[in-house]
């Protein structure tokens, strides 16, 4: 009786539900396809942090699964492989780096055998009857009409009967066989491979999560970002990289300036000319005008590759550019820090602090020299007031941002895929930190009058930037949520940074070491503390026999021994450096963390050579595994937040049934 209450009660929606389930037979039908869906292995999760434009290396590690399709290959086909069908024939060590190098690169790989005349039709049976094998096993964890909306629609049919269809059936044996060879014989061999390796990269990895900076350093953020918005299953946690660049494309010009003077620091201005279209003639035009005479010593770039290092009179050029957008940068940091005194953010006001006279700089009680003197553009009674010159040429250059359809395009993405935060499946994911007080307890931030900590300070931060893009806000509401991406870039509270200052200033100005200095937040000096951990989980409401806060943001020292787990495990640090800046320091090349239905395991990948190697020799990142947790069950999708989902679409559509039985809705 109390269950028909509760169906006449809430009789709309399942008056709504009974749209997509309109009789008996789609309701029960749907029951029972949910039910059978909640036994099958959870899917493979995948997370990477930091990936700083480093496209070949990042690329790499999605198409092997960070090692996953390698080891797979391994079980398979190795003389003592424990997935070896009776049968197949082992392939060496080497045949299985050549074999691993075509699934990931499978056009590249392909163009290279033809060239050097070793493509025939025993290689191309051999070859589609081993893919198949391997895109059946990773197949195995998913529903045949999952496996189907993966498959390209001109090959779906003939796969999936390759894949449904036992060798060991005698009685099935010639149809296989001929279907292989028929794919042979009228030349869709290579399409055929091509097609099915794009599958097995694909179910290799089920979801995949990117906990922040995107952008910078690197060559190719473009590239990655072509390639994420192409993706299946993806979600974004935002970096202070990546906030930086949504400023810049919102048309905060102070992040502009930080975007045009990182790229240039790093000699990187092809991402933003060639990748982005963005007009960087006028910065040129005003840089040797204004700084004709100055070679611009302290602010000569740092080519992170010596291959991209350019001639001298182009270095020089560099230069002058750099130097020009960092005094713009400072100046516009300057006006902001003084119209938000609420910031904190008063001593970041360094040109402010300048004896221009003199060439020093007041900090605290000392005066320091400064490295360079030369400042052309500033006015000592007002030094932080651009120029007529400067004014224009920003300007000119946030029109270039807003009007680069590309970019646009990416930071929309970057928007509706992603947060500051996610929760799922026990997992708690975010860039960087959640300030803490020193005992370890959730610190209040001022954020436009309100005093907010840990999940009401990520959701208003959120909301805020959220806020910057929102046609329905007031311009006001755009413009304070636009000046509130220089906070978020370096504020001392800011999650996405939770520093006490961003020593940019004295990096380039100051010699003295001691003023480079950055104090870390408390949340980066407690993350080892298993209580204050656990506290942070409790307050996001983050349940769970195995919990975990999982972020990056700070490169992990391998090479020092320093080790990603924290907490005694609770917390996991996955931002190895996949920026080659970082290699020298952090030893390796990058972590990223899956999470599969027998647990967790951490890779830590050595640096990636390239592309070209990879076809060309099979060279592949070695990955080491580190086993984080190992489920002593297989874990299901019932033990998910998918399986939750479905476990309450079970008793919506159990509902739809009563209501059906007893004639409160009418079939159709």
């Amino acid at each position: 009786m109390k269950r028909t209450e509760t169906v006449k009660d809430d009789l709309r929606y399942l008056q709504l539900l009974a749209r997509e389930f309109p009789n008996i037979p789609a309701v029960t039908t749907e029951i029972i396809n949910l039910k059978a869906i909640l036994n099958l292995p959870k899917p493979t999760e995948h997370f990477v942090a930091d990936l700083h434009g480093e496209h070949e290396a990042f690329l790499h590690v999605l198409r092997n699964a960070s090692g996953r399709i390698k080891r797979r290959v391994t079980d398979i086909f190795s003389v003592d492989g424990p997935l070896r069908p009776k049968g197949v024939e082992p392939l060496s060590e080497s045949q299985q780096h050549e074999f691993c190098s075509l699934i990931y690169y499978p056009e590249q790989k392909l163009e290279l055998l033809h060239r050097q005349c070793e493509l025939d039709d025993s290689f191309y049976h051999r070859t589609l009857y081993n893919l198949v094998l391997i895109c059946r096993n990773f197949s195995l964890k998913y529903t045949r009409s999952k496996v189907r909306k993966s498959l390209p629609e001109e090959y779906a049919y003939i796969i999936e009967e390759l894949m449904h269809e036992s060798t060991e059936d005698t009685n099935k044996h010639a149809y296989y066989e001929a279907i292989i060879q028929a794919i042979i014989e009228t030349r869709r061999a290579d399409h055929f491979i091509v097609a099915i390796c794009n599958v097995i990269q694909r179910l290799a990895i089920e979801r995949l999560h990117i906990l922040g900076d995107i952008f910078d350093r690197g060559p190719g953020a473009h590239i990655i970002m072509d390639q994420l918005c192409n993706h299946h299953h993806i979600d974004i946690q935002w970096g202070n990289h990546d906030i930086l660049w949504m400023g810049a494309t919102a048309g905060n010009i102070s992040c502009i300036a930080t975007v045009l003077r990182l790229s240039l620091r790093y000699g990187n201005s092809p991402v933003l000319e060639d990748g982005y279209g963005i007009n960087l003639v006028p910065l040129a035009t005003f840089a040797l005008e204004t700084y004709a005479n100055d070679d611009c010593t302290v602010f000569h770039p740092h080519y992170l590759r010596p291959e991209g290092k350019p001639a001298k009179k182009q270095r020089l050029l560099d230069a002058k550019m750099h130097k020009a957008i960092a005094i713009i940068e400072f100046k516009l940091l300057g006006q902001l820090v003084k119209k938000y005194p609420e910031w904190n953010m008063s001593d970041r006001d360094l040109l402010g602090c300048c004896n221009f006279e003199n060439g020093t700089i007041r900090i605290g009680d000392t005066d320091y020299p400064l490295l360079d003197t030369n400042f052309p553009t500033i006015n000592p009674a007002d030094p932080c007031r651009l120029t007529e010159e400067e004014a224009t040429l920003m300007e000119s250059l946030c029109r270039s941002f807003r009007m680069s359809e590309r970019l646009q395009r990416h930071i929309e993405f970057i928007l509706s895929h992603g947060s500051m935060y996610k929760i799922t499946n026990g997992n708690l994911l975010f860039h960087a930190s959640i300030p803490l007080n020193a005992d370890g307890s959730l610190k209040k931030v001022s954020i436009f009058g309100e005093q907010l900590c840990g999940r009401s300070l990520m959701d208003r931060v959120e909301q805020i930037v959220r806020t910057a893009y929102d046609e329905a806000a007031t311009a006001d509401e755009r413009h304070i949520a636009r000046d509130f991406f220089t906070y978020l870039w370096s504020g001392p509270d800011s999650p996405l940074f939770d520093k006490g200052k961003m020593a940019t200033f004295e990096r380039y100005f100051i010699e003295d070491k001691k003023t480079h200095e950055e104090p870390k937040g408390h949340y980066y000096l407690l993350r080892d503390n298993a209580t204050v951990v656990d506290g942070i989980l409790d307050h996001f409401e983050v349940n769970g026999p195995q919990r975990y806060i999982i972020n990056g943001h700070v490169p992990v020292h391998a090479s020092r021994g320093e080790n990603p787990q924290k907490a005694d495990g609770r917390l996991l640090v996955i931002d190895g450096g996949f920026a080659e800046a970082y290699h020298h320091t952090t030893g390796i090349a990058g972590y990223s963390l899956v999470y599969h239905s027998k647990g967790f395991y951490l890779a830590a990948h050595e640096p990636f050579t390239s592309r070209a190697d990879a076809v060309a020799r099979g060279t592949d990142i070695i990955s080491t595994k580190q086993i984080i947790t190992r489920s002593d069950h297989r874990i299901l999708v019932a033990e998910t937040d998918r399986g939750a989902e479905m476990k309450l679409q079970i008793e919506d559509l159990n509902r739809l049934l009563t209501a059906y039985r007893k004639g409160y809705i009418k079939e159709h």
